[in-house]
Order: structure tokens, then sequence, then C-alpha cells
């Protein structure tokens, strides 16, 4: 009861319901009773009155992270999961993320981190920090312990709320991630992680050229992921004809021991790498896209009626769906 599930028809589609008494799943082809659900085990098959099946299990992480409403645009679970393995996040780490957004990135850090590690997310929009606190909260099912989420501008905020030196890792999801390099620098530990996520390859290399620059972290590395599918029935192996490709570039550095400079860099530049006066060109349209206040109201709405439908699943004053 309150419980959410994921069901699955013959056609492969997704469909995410809270779980209440006496409620319906409805559909083209008959309804689906709660009450068939709520007690039993998940990996079972339950069938509509008009004799549709649908597989039940919870949903995870990723699921919920596609499904859920947005106020920004999403770390999608490709990008995530690389987040998690390549910044290296373990059970107990201290981990500083700028720019929430809808939350999705923050579920998989405090996943990863667990109940002992402290997240300290940074948003400058109000808005947003509500909708993604809402969105983890419908995931964990309560306000995450770990967890802090403060509202204003990373570089006024992080000297203040952390110990110089005493972050694990630094995450950084925002329009211009090189405007930060030295609070990052000044709160991480030596060894410490600092990863970015950008969407364009002009910030890409506005990144990784500051970083160079400060001389406090080593030389960065960059990347992409590309996530293709296959088609899998019987012999008729093959890859989709859809897939998930680009959605942004993830650059990682580490931070250096106080007082110690990068070694130089062996390799030469390509020719025209850098403009011929030694000051690099950088696009100005470095735009952020906007949201309008009539969808982040939109969001919250919803989110306010699915809280309020799981409290009162919970009470067990539910009325049908």
């Amino acid at each position: 009861m309150g419980e959410r599930v994921q069901l699955t028809d013959p056609k492969g589609r997704l469909h995410t319901i809270t779980l209440a008494p006496d409620a319906t799943f409805q559909t083209h082809r008959g309804y689906l009773r709660h009450d068939e659900i709520i007690g039993r085990t998940e990996g079972i098959v339950v069938a509509t009155t008009g004799g549709v099946e649908y597989l039940v299990l919870r949903p995870l992480l990723a699921d919920h992270v596609l499904s859920m409403p947005r106020g920004a645009a999403i770390v999608y679970p490709k990008d995530a999961a690389q987040i998690v393995a390549m910044a290296d996040i373990f059970p107990g780490a201290r981990v500083v993320e700028a720019g929430v957004g809808s939350g999705a990135l923050s579920m998989s850090l405090l996943q990863a981190l667990g109940p002992h590690g402290r997240l300290l997310s940074v948003e400058r929009r109000e808005d947003f920090a509500e909708i993604a606190m809402a969105n983890a909260r419908a995931w964990f099912g309560a306000d995450h312990p770990a967890w802090e989420v403060v509202v204003g501008d990373l570089a006024e905020v992080l000297p203040t709320a952390v110990e110089p030196g005493s972050v694990d890792r630094v995450v950084l999801d925002m329009l211009a991630p090189w405007e930060n390099l030295q609070v990052a620098a000044d709160a991480l530990a030596p060894g410490g992680v600092l990863i970015a996520y950008v969407a364009t390859t002009t910030q890409l290399s506005r990144f990784v050229e500051d970083a160079k620059a400060t001389e406090l972290f080593t030389e960065p590395r960059a990347w992409e992921t590309l996530l293709r599918g296959w088609h899998l029935e019987g012999l008729a192996v093959r890859p989709d004809h859809r897939m998930v490709g680009h959605t942004g570039f993830l650059v990682t550095t580490r931070r250096m021991a106080p007082g110690v400079q990068p070694p130089l860099r062996k390799r030469r530049p390509a020719k025209g790498a850098y403009s011929g006066d030694g000051e690099e060109e950088w696009a100005e349209d470095l735009g952020e896209r906007t949201v309008s206040d009539k969808k982040i109201r939109r969001v919250r709405r919803d989110q306010e009626r699915a809280e309020r439908l799981r409290d009162e699943a919970a009470g067990g004053d539910v009325p049908t769906q």
C-alpha cells in the first residue's frame, strides 16, 4: 500500500502506479485492481478484466528518473552511471554537486554514497531545488539522511559550507563550470576527483584549458557515452534502429597536492589548436535553455498531488483512481 510498482504490457510498454486499496489501473482493454498486487511479491503476472497480462516489478532508479516530473533537463542514466563509476563515488564519500536540476543525478549519487556519506547539492533556482527534492522523496520514501540542498551560487556557498580539503568528489553540472575551478580545488582533498558534465565542445574546451591553467589538477580526460540497444528474437539478433546518442561530455581530473605542480605535457598540440596570438577564442553563445514558469508550476502541482495520494494511501483513505 502506497508503494510504486511498474507494470509492463505485452508490447514492452511501462506504466508506473502507486498502489492503494480499492484503486484500479484503467486500460483500453479493461482494468486491473490494485488489490490483486498489494501484499504479493514482485515478479508476478496479473491480468486485466479484458485478459491483457501485465508483468509486475518494482521500478528501477533508471525507470524512475525517466518518468518523473522534470523542471530542468535530467542527466540520463547512461551518464549518471559513468559519473558514479568514473568519479569513484563510494559508500561514505563526501560529495559536492553543483546544479541539481530535477534530481536525477542526485539520486544516483545518494544510492552510491549511502546513509553515512554526505551529498551537498547547490542549486541556483529554488523551484528546481523543490522539484528535485520532491522527486527524491518519491523514490526514497522520505528525505535522504545524507542529503543537504542549498539554494545559491557555488562560489558563495562552498567556502562556508565545507572545510578546505575535506571533500572527496566534486560534480559540476552547470553552464560555466570553469568559473568554479578555484573553489572546487580549495574544497577537494589531494587526490580528490573533479568531474564536469557539459553539453557542447566549446564548454568542454574552455573547461579543460582553464583547469590546466590553474596548475591545481592533473591532466583532464574527456569522453562521451553512446548507448545502443539490440533486438533479440531467436536468430534475429541485430542492433536496434534507434539509440541514445550524444547527451553530453564528461571530463574528469584530480586534485594535486598543495604546492605541487602537474608534470609538463610531453605531446605537442595539433597545428591550429590555439589562436595565433595565444588568446583562446571562445564562442559567446553559451546561453542557458530557459524553462517557463508555467511548466514549473505544472510540475510542482503534479508532484504535490502525487505526494497527497501517497499520504492518503499510507493513511488508508484513498479514492479509487
